[in-house]
């Protein structure tokens, strides 16, 4: 047990009050260690600001999904109704709903540039790989959240979308039937599906969603903070002070508290112009099927997913029986690659091409909408191993090869297309264009190995390099 710290008989009340609580809890300590002496490095740019942004939107849902609940019934027969009732009866009801709908979209928009930031400085490199799975972990929960959050309006796009998605559960070999009807709680969508998704959306996933964002701030805290250039501050070369903090860091507050709230100021900006004259914005964050009661003997001319999931929807469109054939080719020429490329025996050479010969029977053997699945949670599960697919010698892109700034930018160019596509109705043209863009996403990561480690890197400084403003 501490000793308790004692205080001048005639200091202020408030610090009084401070030494009581610090006694008690470590308050001071707390604030300490992760504002006024966390030590961040000074270069930090305007890619800096999701983080916080995502912190901040993250408090806007909560709040406004309390306010939503207190008039929200989870009843397919009523269901649209109160949605309706909140928009129109309930005090600023509109508004709440609206930041909640807007919010929800902001959320990923922020989430995806963090993870941007992270992809092109290097924030996944060791020492922060549990930081980089941690986010993953929170990318993961948030599509969850926002899955079955979308359910909850009852109109139609939010009926028809989970039927599709929930359908797809049933392509799992063996289990797959029983598996799409344990989700659903019934043979359709229905009012068994709406209330598990809003016990999930309203309480399950929001608090593993809080624990993964203090573990990631925690983890993130232990380790340090990356920059621009890739350089550690912290670490035992790096240059510091008589008192060992160090020179190329600064303390996060005031200086990035404050450097923050320009952020959050721009970002308020734009959420409130879509809140008050664009909530829809086009059809994209409301879409205009979900004004209409959700009705299962009437299907809509076209279901898609929202726009945040409609990359990885592509991708799952994407995977035909003629697909199934190229990437068959893709396993064996890849295997055949890397036993002829490694240094293992011939015993293990033989394995390689052993198990690509196995799980190429496995590609003709499954139904093909089973590997559209697979496919689409992949593509999602691939990011969680990228701390160790990267062999490149320096962390940046500032200090990579000029070609693989254009390799980020194709990569960027190609998801942007899959998420155009996935919220167009199919089209041969449009198919062809989602497979090679899923080859390409794939491409990117399972040969990161390989090409991450080719090319001329420039020097790497070994202190941060800073212009002040």
């Amino acid at each position: 047990m501490a000793e308790f710290k004692e205080v001048a008989p005639n200091a202020p009340a408030g610090e009084k009050l401070l030494n009581w609580v610090d006694n008690r809890f470590p308050l001071s300590k707390l604030y300490k260690e992760h504002l006024s002496e966390y030590y961040a490095p000074k270069n930090f740019n305007f890619w800096y600001f999701f983080g916080s942004l995502a912190l901040l939107v993250l408090v806007i849902q909560i709040v406004t999904g309390i306010f939503l609940v207190m008039n929200f019934k989870p009843d397919a027969a009523v269901a649209f109704a109160s949605v309706e009732y909140i928009m129109r009866d309930v005090p600023w009801g509109w508004l709440i709903r609206y930041m909640h709908s807007t919010g929800a979209s902001a959320f990923f928009v922020v989430v995806y540039l963090h993870m941007y930031r992270g992809l092109i400085y290097g924030s996944y490199r060791k020492p922060r790989e549990l930081v980089w799975v941690f986010g993953c972990a929170i990318f993961l929960c948030l599509m969850a959240e926002a899955f079955m959050g979308y359910l909850l309006p009852w109109g139609q796009m939010s009926f028809w979308g989970a039927q599709v998605i929930v359908n797809l559960f049933a392509a799992v070999p063996l289990i797959g039937p029983d598996l799409a009807l344990l989700i659903r709680g019934d043979y359709v969508v229905g009012d068994a599906t709406l209330n598990r998704f809003f016990s999930f959306h309203v309480i399950a996933v929001p608090l593993v969603l809080i624990g993964l964002v203090a573990a990631h701030i925690i983890a993130l805290h232990e380790v340090g903070s990356n920059n621009p250039d890739g350089v550690e501050i912290k670490g035992p070369n790096a240059p510091k002070d008589a008192k060992g903090k160090p020179l190329d860091g600064i303390p996060f507050h005031p200086y990035y508290s404050v450097h923050d709230l320009l952020g959050v100021g721009f970002f308020l900006m734009a959420f409130s112009a879509v809140v008050f004259f664009a909530p829809e914005f086009g059809g994209y964050f409301l879409e205009y099927n979900n004004f209409i009661p959700a009705d299962p003997f009437q299907t809509p001319a076209h279901i898609a997913p929202v726009w945040y999931f409609t990359p990885f929807y592509s991708m799952l469109r994407a995977i035909t029986g003629e697909m199934v054939y190229v990437l068959i080719a893709c396993v064996l020429l890849g295997a055949i690659f890397g036993a002829g490329k490694s240094q293992l025996d011939a015993k293990f050479k033989g394995a390689i091409i052993g198990a690509a010969v196995v799980v190429s029977g496995l590609l003709l053997a499954i139904d093909a909408k089973f590997w559209g699945v697979v496919a689409m949670g992949g593509a999602v599960v691939i990011l969680f191993f990228l701390p160790w697919l990267d062999n490149s010698p320096v962390r940046s892109i500032r200090y990579r090869p000029t070609w693989h700034k254009v390799l980020y930018a194709v990569f960027v160019v190609n998801f942007l297309i899959l998420g155009y596509l996935g919220v167009q109705p199919p089209s041969p043209v449009g198919e062809r264009v989602s497979q090679v863009g899923t080859l390409i996403y794939f491409g990117f990561f399972l040969l990161m190995p390989v090409w991450s480690r080719i090319g001329e890197f420039k020097p790497v400084p070994t202190r941060v390099t800073f212009k002040p403003h």
